[in-house]
């Protein structure tokens, strides 16, 4: 038997991520979206698979190296629509059941997203992106050599992370015949519209959209209903807050949603709603649930990931939905009036979801299975495996097995992780610890694979990653805990994290500690290495080191320091006090910066600040810039930025813990 080896930081090129599973209407069909990573041109591909459900033989339809995401159904089962970019910009292409070639249906241009089927099968709507005034039928010249132009700017919501610099493009809402191709833009205005679902009785298609006054003090999106018949555009929540994920029961009586009335701003925990078309009542059904609904995992691998909102039972006396609990995300039953039954009991990241009579079909990883579709029987939770999309590059590696670990933090709180050893690991010897920090803060490290970690883990280390005060899955209470109190308690519970370790573990070598995170992660990591010199290497990575400049330059600086930190922008000694900056004369760690040139969410003078700030110091630090990159580098960034960003993380920590 051939002996399995660690992972290296290019095994991203041997990987494939699978996604947004859909079940034909008659139950007979699977599609669903794989990944991979094309390593000579740099670039993600996308293909569109099937699964036979009698046979569970796995086909791929769409073929080319392009994006093809988003498959669709139509009502009868024979015809597939999705989105392509193979012409250069995302379109809706169809693809009979039968098989053929695909054919285009829109030749929109700012291209097409999201496409939603009528329930008679004869219409698409989609969204599209228009300027004020702008046609969607109406081609622009090609200009031979594009000139720059300035970017006015009129207000504070002008950029984001996303998307960049905002250049009046506004999300649309458009209804195309299949047959004909007659295309009608039904929304118009400067405002985002959010496509949501078209009710199975063809009555109305809902829509999300916040339509404030002023937008840039406004965090809201309210959910509106379009009368087929009549244009007429009807709202249906209250402006109470922000509503997403709509869908409509069988019967068409009744519209879930996800959503909450912010009364945490940003920390509170999402719920299920429900809106009557016949009372015209709109009610949250979860208000005695302590979790929050859909998924919330901090990870760095999946791609094209798409949370389904509620998939009502054909009976409409309930649905099933995703929840984020206790370090795993799994499936959920509830009923109109809020009666909860978690139906299956995993200990992993269910991401996709979509259910035909009594069963569903689930993307799902595993920290040590990356991504596949799996069968779930939601009689009994039952789990099965469809497809072997990784098994080849499983049979070669040897992955490390996280053990689930818990601890008290401050007040007593119990803080939940996970200790990953060394994948080479032998008794008796001992062995150096990173620990990790997950960004947000309100998200959740979980039951699923993480390359890093794994990587890590191959080089020789032990892994610790918690999710403490702040993180998602352990109740409001808990999530909102870390709000005004930065560098409090949440730093105190990843100290007793590795207090905990030390004294648990005796194959960890305390005096070869390191830490990493990005983001909020970066932010506890230069806290951490400017309140303790326990730690003898770090690396931080997209990360704040003066609250008081973020405010001025990220996407969401203004109003983040008043939610999380609960400080006005003219409070400069609060937020100087919670500074990483303030304290930079204590640093002693090695500390390797990492960021991105485009990081609009964590600018990268929070980096270029921090780094000469330990360099006139003579402190003992390196600073690497990723060109042509945003915040989303470590997940979706350019394969060759990853790659390299993982190898400087290792090499960082194998100079300085060996």
């Amino acid at each position: 038997m051939t002996k399995r080896r660690g992972i290296v930081a290019e095994d991203l090129y041997e990987l494939t991520s699978v996604a947004d599973p859909r079940v034909s209407p008659d139950g007979k069909k699977i599609a669903f979206v794989a990944t991979s990573i094309q390593k000579e041109e740099n670039e993600y591909f996308s293909n569109i698979y099937t699964i036979d459900t009698n046979t569970e033989e796995v086909q791929q339809w769409t073929f080319g190296e392009y994006r093809n995401s988003s498959p669709r159904w139509s009502p009868d089962g024979q015809t597939l629509a999705f989105v392509s970019n193979r012409t250069g910009k995302n379109q809706i292409y169809l693809l009979q059941s039968n098989g053929g070639e695909a054919q285009r249906l829109t030749d929109v241009e700012n291209g097409a997203t999201n496409p939603v089927w009528s329930p008679d099968g004869d219409k698409l709507t989609f969204t599209v992106s228009l300027k004020k005034g702008e046609r969607v039928d109406v081609k622009k010249e090609k200009e031979e050599k594009k000139e720059l132009e300035p970017l006015e700017v009129t207000k504070m919501k002008y950029k984001s992370d996303a998307g960049g610099f905002f250049r009046g493009d506004y999300q649309q809402i458009a209804i195309i015949d299949i047959k004909t191709k007659k295309l009608d833009v039904i929304t118009e205005g400067e405002v985002h519209h959010s496509l949501q679902a078209w009710s199975p009785d063809g009555n109305f298609i809902v829509f999300g959209a916040d339509y404030a006054e002023d937008i840039d003090f406004s965090f809201q999106q309210d959910l509106y209903l379009y009368e087929i018949s009549t244009k007429k555009i009807i709202k249906i929540t209250e402006s109470t807050g922000s509503f997403y994920h709509a869908t409509f029961s069988n019967n068409s009586r009744y519209l879930s949603c996800f959503g909450s009335e912010r009364e945490y701003e940003n920390a509170t925990l999402s719920k299920i709603w429900l809106y009557d078309l016949q009372k015209q009542t709109f009610t949250c059904i979860a208000k005695d649930w302590d979790f929050p609904v859909g998924d919330y995992v901090a990870g760095d691998f999946q791609q094209g990931a798409v949370t389904p909102g509620a998939i009502w039972r054909k009976d409409d006396e309930g649905f099933y939905f995703i929840g984020t609990n206790k370090g795993n995300t799994n499936i959920y039953y509830a009923t109109l009036s809020g009666e909860l039954q978690q139906i299956t009991k995993e200990k992993a990241h269910i991401y996709g979801l979509s259910i035909v009579g009594e069963t569903a079909i689930a993307a799902i990883s595993y920290p040590t299975n990356p991504s596949e579709i799996y069968a779930v029987q939601l009689t009994n939770g039952k789990v099965s495996q469809l497809t072997k999309m990784n098994e080849k590059w499983l049979q070669t590696v040897e992955l490390a097995k996280p053990e689930p670990i818990s601890f008290k933090g401050p007040d007593d709180w119990t803080v939940h992780g996970w200790l990953m050893k060394p994948a080479n690991f032998q008794e008796g010897e001992k062995y150096p610890l990173i620990l990790e920090v997950h960004g947000g803060p309100h998200a959740m490290y979980a039951n699923t694979y993480f390359h890093e970690f794994q990587m890590l883990a191959a080089s020789g280390y032990a892994v610790l990653y918690t999710n403490p005060r702040g993180s998602h899955g352990y109740g409001q209470a808990f999530v909102d805990a870390v709000r005004g109190d930065y560098g409090g308690n949440d730093y105190l519970d990843l100290m007793a994290a590795v207090d905990y370790t030390l004294a648990t573990y005796d194959f960890i070598d305390g005096n070869r500690l390191g830490v990493t995170g990005g983001s909020y992660g970066g932010f506890m990591t230069n806290w951490i290495v400017s309140h303790t010199n326990r730690f003898k290497a770090a690396v931080t990575q997209r990360s704040i080191s003066n609250w008081i400049s973020f405010y001025g330059v990220s996407d969401i600086g203004y109003y983040f320091n008043e939610w999380q930190h609960k400080l006005e922008v003219n409070d400069i000694e609060g937020l100087w006090e919670i500074s990483p900056l303030a304290y930079v004369n204590n640093v002693e760690t090695p500390l390797l910066i990492l960021h991105s040139e485009k990081d609009f969410r964590c600018p990268i003078e929070q980096a270029e600040q921090l780094f000469i700030a330990l360099k006139h110091r003579k402190k003992k630090t390196k600073f690497i810039r990723f060109p042509e990159s945003n915040h989303e580098l470590s997940r979706s960034g350019k394969p060759n930025l990853r790659i390299k960003r993982l190898n400087y993380i290792e090499d960082w920590f194998v100079e300085h813990l060996n």
